[in-house]
C-alpha cells in the first residue's frame, strides 16, 4: 500500500518512516530530482498507464509490455495530438513550422 503525504515534513521525518516500516507501507516520495519528484513526469506516467493498460492491472508478460509502451510512444511522439501544440499532432506541427521558416542566407 502506497501513502500519499499530508504535509511534506511529517512524511520525511525519520518516525513517520520507521512507523510505515512497522506497518508495512512502501513511502512514495522519491528522492529529490528525481523523475518521480517530478509533476510532469507523474502527468506522463500517468497518461501511459491510462492508455497502454485500458484499466487492467498489469501487461500480459514483458515482450507484451514493451512492444505496447513502445507502440504507444511512437504513437505519441509523432501522430497523437497535443493541446500545447494547438491540438496538433507533433509530425504536422513541425511541418507547419518548417514550412514557414525562411531559410537562411
Amino acid at each position: 500500500m502506497l501513502q500519499r503525504p499530508l504535509e511534506l515534513a511529517q512524511y520525511t521525518s525519520k518516525d513517520y518512516a520507521a512507523l510505515c516500516t512497522r506497518l508495512g507501507v512502501t513511502q512514495s516520495l522519491g528522492a529529490v530530482g528525481s523523475s518521480a519528484d517530478n509533476a510532469l513526469a507523474e502527468a506522463f506516467n500517468a497518461t501511459l498507464k491510462r492508455e497502454t493498460l485500458a484499466g487492467a492491472a498489469t501487461y500480459g508478460d514483458e515482450v507484451s509490455c514493451r512492444r505496447e509502451i513502445f507502440r504507444w510512444a511512437v504513437r505519441y511522439n509523432t501522430r497523437r495530438r497535443h493541446s500545447h501544440l494547438d491540438h496538433q499532432s507533433p509530425n504536422t506541427y513541425e511541418n507547419n513550422l518548417t514550412a514557414t521558416i525562411p531559410e537562411a542566407a
